[in-house]
């Protein structure tokens, strides 16, 4: 069966919640085909599309979040890594068979197969709680609804699989539009909201709540009405309003220290309304950051345990977008490591934000933070401005995060003082642009804001031109998405046809 296929028609393993939700394991030869019988069974299936998305996390996302964007590059690249190079060098030619791209396309539909299973199965489980039962379909449709905003933004128009196929109905699906795959995020969305808890008990934590689906939804908002879908005053109205209803379920505030956002005994804080649960300790289930982003050559210096990556490393312009003593880039990155032993300061810049000792190999304890309140606040300045209105307000949210930031060390107002009132709109954009930029680095938000506001061209072209030589003239509107993987439209060449530019 060809690879499209198999990704949208296998049944895959599930994995089974213990006495916490992060204590997931798989069922060991469980037949899929007659396990939904009871909650129990749900609730196990539910956590399938959790696990799953340790696989896109992990790297996958990064490079298409990060590293295709003006953050990050590589330290160290293994031989003659194309697959690498291409996403960050835009004079190389990022080509369908990249591995990196198909790993995204696969893990996103994997997921998506996941989720779907859920919602196929659920209606014939008998449940005594209707609620509950509502609640497992929102957390897979939250899930689903997550993954086809990453493939929307990331490939264009893909297909819309909202059950589990036939192999006829795989052979007669192509591309929906991408204004179709809005719709369902939306819709889906909008059930997940309706359905979720705002909390959970501890065993729990971790689960999608309501924040999380309306944090979501926000930004969902956000990206439909910019670039390529331009929806314009009425979606920024429709994310200010979400944002809104974020902030005013009064369960969500800043943390007062950024550092400790990071903090791996501090998971699941207060600002957090959706992560990525990882848990070390030789289960599979740890994180690989804190080793993929060291140095490669490095000893142990930036980490105790395990190998380093070279992976991910902040560009010099990345550098420089921190202002003189923003603490956030002492938080996030390093400039230089001084090596052990000799005591060399060696010029290196790498990522460490998500700094944990390792169990062993790349086994560490960081959750990934998928959305949290500092992004709706940001998300929430930026729709208010590009509407023209309550400027004063949308300065108070856009100060919040430097005050938060120059009060992790205790610093003062004339360390990373408070924005004035700017002369124009124009302006106070590029000042939340720059602010989402140094709040959110390394978080994978980067290149998709680029796109939105339609700014990847102007920003990616000098960045591509200092780092990369990369020829004046030469951007193409093409590298906006990236190319479907050649083994899926090989799958299925009738009905997949390529991005133009591919």
């Amino acid at each position: 069966m060809k690879k499209l296929l198999i990704i949208l028609l296998v049944t895959f393993t599930l994995v089974s919640c213990k006495k916490d939700f992060i204590d997931l394991q798989p069922i060991s030869d469980m037949n899929a085909g007659n396990f939904y019988r009871t909650e129990i069974d749900m609730n196990q299936a539910v956590m399938s599309p959790y696990a799953s998305l340790r696989s896109l996390y992990n790297q996958s996302f990064i490079y298409v979040g990060e590293i295709r964007s003006d953050n990050t590059t590589f330290s160290w690249v293994p031989g003659n890594s194309k697959d690498m190079t291409s996403i960050d060098n835009f004079k190389d030619v990022l080509l369908s068979e990249n591995t990196y791209v198909l790993s995204v396309w696969n893990n996103s539909y994997s997921t998506i197969l996941r989720c779907n299973i859920v919602l196929d199965k659920i209606d014939a489980v008998p449940f005594t709680d209707k609620k509950l039962q509502n609640q497992y379909k929102a957390e897979a449709k939250f899930l689903r609804a997550l993954m086809y905003f990453w493939l929307v933004r990331t490939f264009g128009d893909v297909p819309k699989v909202e059950h589990q196929l036939t192999v006829k109905e795989a052979y007669d699906l192509g591309r929906a539009p991408s204004q179709e795959i809005y719709d369902l995020i939306v819709e889906d969305l909008k059930f997940a909201e309706t359905n979720l808890p705002a909390t959970y008990a501890a065993a729990d934590k971790g689960r999608v709540t309501i924040g999380g689906a309306k944090g979501l939804l926000t930004k969902v908002y956000m990206t439909m009405a910019g670039y390529p879908l331009k929806k314009g005053a009425s979606h920024y109205a429709l994310a200010e309003a979400k944002a809104l209803e974020v902030i005013g379920m009064g369960q969500y505030s800043l943390v007062p220290d950024y550092k400790s956002l990071f903090d791996v005994s501090k998971k699941n804080s207060s600002e957090s309304l959706f992560e990525i649960q990882y848990k070390k300790g030789g289960t599979g289930t740890g994180s690989p950051w804190n080793n993929d982003f060291a140095p490669r050559f490095s000893n142990r210096e930036v980490v105790l345990v395990g190998d380093k990556g070279g992976f991910n490393a902040p560009t010099p312009d990345m550098s420089k977008a921190y202002e003189t003593s923003d603490p956030r880039k002492t938080i996030s990155m390093s400039d230089s490591y001084v090596s052990v032993p000799g005591g060399k300061t060696i010029t290196e810049k790498y990522v460490k934000k998500y700094y944990d000792v390792s169990f062993s190999g790349s086994d560490n304890d960081n959750n990934w933070i998928e959305l949290r309140l500092a992004d709706i606040y940001l998300l929430y300045a930026e729709a208010l401005v590009r509407q023209n209105k309550q400027f004063d307000v949308a300065l108070n949210y856009l100060n919040k995060i430097r005050q938060r930031a120059r009060n992790s060390t205790g610093g003062s107002a004339s360390v990373l003082p408070d924005y004035l009132p700017f002369s124009s709109a124009a302006a106070f954009l590029l000042a939340i642009e720059k602010e989402r930029r140094v709040e959110l680095a390394f978080e994978n938000h980067r290149w998709f804001d680029l796109v939105r506001t339609e700014r990847a061209k102007d920003v990616m072209s000098a960045e591509q031109l200092e780092q990369n030589g990369f020829p004046a003239g030469s951007w193409s509107d093409h590298m906006l998405l990236f190319p479907i993987p050649l083994q899926v439209i090989q799958s299925n060449p009738e009905k997949i046809k390529q991005n133009p530019g591919y």
